[in-house]
C-alpha cells in the first residue's frame, strides 16, 4: 500500500475530546473516527488490525472444534420476553418497527441460538457442538468511555457450546481457557485468567484481565504463579496470600478482554433444548459461554503497547509487517525505496510505502505514531541499501538485500 492512497491520516495533536490513550492514539495515527460517544469509524489502518485480531481468534476457536456461523443483530422481542430478559436487561437497546412490532439490537446472543440450536440437536449423538460468531454488538452503556475499551457499539466474538453433561462442559470449558491463554499470549498480552462470579448462570467465572492503568476492574493477583482473583467476589472468598504459591497478593487495575463461564440450562429449559439419552429419556441440554471483545483487544493492546511517540504493535496484529520510507525527493531513493517495495511485497510481506512528498520529519514522526514493528529508511546516505530500524528500538542498522531478507524471516 502506498501511504500518498491510503485513506486517512495522521493528525499532528490528539483529539480534546478523548482522554484514553487508546482514543487519543488510534484517531491521532489514523485507526479510527469518533462518531459519537462509545461509537467509532474503523478507517483501513484499524479495520487491517481488527481484521489480524479476528482471524487469530477465529483459528483459535477453530483448534477447539468451534464452527462459525452469523446471526443477525435485530432481535424480535419475544426472544427476549421468553427469557424474561426484555425488562431486566439494562444495557438492551429497544426499537420499535412498523405495526408497532419491537425488536432489540442484540448485545449477546443465547436468545437467537438456542432456539436456533433445537432445530438441529435431539439425540445425545448430536452433542457436544461449538458455534461461534464475530459479530458487531450493541450495549446502551450510560457512561461510555475509555475509547473503544467501553462503546456502544463493539465488535465480539461470542462462543456457546452444548453438552449432554456436566463432566463434558467441565471438561470443554478447561481446553477454552488453555486456548484462550495460548490466544492472547501470541497477541502480546499477558492476561491473568482471574477467577470471578459466574452471576446468575453459575457460581463462578474466568474473566482474562490485563493490567493496565485504564482498566475498570481491580484484581488481585500474584505475577510469580499468575493466580488472579476479581476483588469484586473478594468479599465472598476473602484471601490473605496466593493459594497456590502462599505468595502475597498484589492490587491493581485490570481490562477484561475475553471470559467463559457456564449457562448451565438456564437457556435450554427456556427454549426447551432437550436431548434424548441411551435409554431414550429426555434432558435438557447444558450449555457453555465463551466471549472475546475483538475491538476492544485493540483498545487494550495500544493501552499497554505505546510511548510518547505512538503506539508500539506487535507484529501478530500489526496493520503492516514493515513501514518502507523514502527520505528525500531525489529520482534515484525513490526509485531505489520502490524497488524494496516491490521486492519485499514480492516475498509475501505486508508493506507501507511512505511515498508522500513532505518532510522527513514528518514522516520519521508518523512512522513511530503509526507503530509498525519495522521501519526501513531509503535515502541518499544508504544507497542501494537500506537503514532498518525495529519500533522498540533506538538503534538503526544499515543493510545489504540479503542481510534484510535473512533478518525479516530469521
Amino acid at each position: 500500500m502506498r501511504q500518498s492512497q491510503l485513506f486517512g491520516h495522521t493528525l499532528k495533536h490528539a483529539p480534546k475530546d478523548e482522554v484514553s490513550a487508546n482514543a487519543q492514539l488510534l484517531v491521532r495515527a489514523g485507526f479510527a473516527d469518533k462518531v459519537g460517544a462509545g461509537i467509532y469509524s474503523y478507517l483501513p489502518l484499524g479495520l487491517r488490525v481488527l481484521q489480524k485480531i479476528s482471524r487469530a481468534v477465529r483459528e483459535a476457536m477453530n483448534r477447539v472444534d468451534g464452527q462459525e456461523l452469523l446471526m443477525p443483530a435485530l432481535h424480535p422481542k419475544e426472544y427476549w420476553e421468553a427469557t424474561g430478559r426484555w425488562e431486566s436487561f439494562d444495557a438492551l437497546y429497544r426499537l420499535k418497527a412498523h405495526e408497532d412490532r419491537e425488536f432489540a439490537l442484540g448485545p449477546t446472543h443465547e436468545e437467537i441460538l438456542t432456539p436456533l440450536v433445537t432445530k438441529f440437536i435431539s439425540s445425545y449423538r448430536d452433542l457436544p457442538i461449538s458455534l461461534y460468531q464475530i459479530q458487531t454488538k450493541f450495549r446502551d452503556e450510560p457512561r461510555a468511555k475509555s475509547g473503544v475499551l467501553r462503546g456502544r457499539e463493539f465488535l465480539m466474538k461470542d462462543m456457546y457450546s452444548f453438552h449432554a453433561s456436566r463432566e463434558d462442559v467441565e471438561r470443554y470449558y478447561e481446553r477454552v481457557k488453555a486456548e484462550y491463554q495460548s490466544l492472547f499470549s501470541s497477541l502480546g498480552l499477558d492476561a491473568y485468567c482471574t477467577e470471578a462470579s459466574g452471576g446468575t448462570f453459575s457460581k463462578y467465572s474466568h474473566e482474562f484481565q490485563v493490567l493496565t492503568s485504564a482498566g475498570e476492574d481491580t484484581i488481585s493477583y500474584c505475577a510469580p504463579c499468575h493466580f488472579a482473583r476479581n476483588k469484586a467476589i473478594m468479599q465472598e472468598m476473602p484471601l490473605s496470600a496466593c493459594p497456590r504459591c502462599q505468595g502475597s497478593l498484589e492490587t491493581g487495575l485490570a481490562s477484561e478482554v475475553g471470559n467463559i463461564f457456564n449457562l448451565g440450562t438456564k437457556f435450554s429449559e427456556t427454549f426447551q433444548l432437550q436431548f434424548t439419552d441411551e435409554q431414550g429419556d429426555k434432558h435438557p441440554v447444558i450449555m457453555g459461554c465463551y466471549g472475546i471483545g475483538i475491538s476492544r483487544l485493540m483498545g487494550v493492546l495500544v493501552e499497554v503497547s505505546h510511548d510518547d511517540c505512538g503506539i508500539i504493535w506487535p507484529r501478530s496484529c500489526a496493520p503492516f509487517d514493515i513501514h518502507v520510507l523514502a527520505l528525500g525527493g531525489h529520482d534515484t531513493v525513490k526509485a531505489h525505496a520502490h524497488r524494496w517495495y516491490e521486492t519485499l511485497q514480492h516475498k509475501g510481506l505486508e508493506v507501507l510505502y511512505d511515498d508522500r512528498d513532505i518532510s522527513s520529519g514528518e514522516k520519521l514522526k508518523d512512522a513511530d505514531l503509526i507503530g509498525i514493528p519495522l521501519r526501513l529508511v531509503v535515502s541518499e546516505k544508504t544507497g542501494e541499501n537500506v537503514e532498518v530500524k525495529r519500533r522498540t528500538s533506538a538503534d538503526a542498522t544499515v543493510m545489504t538485500k540479503d542481510e534484510l531478507i535473512k533478518y525479516v524471516f530469521a
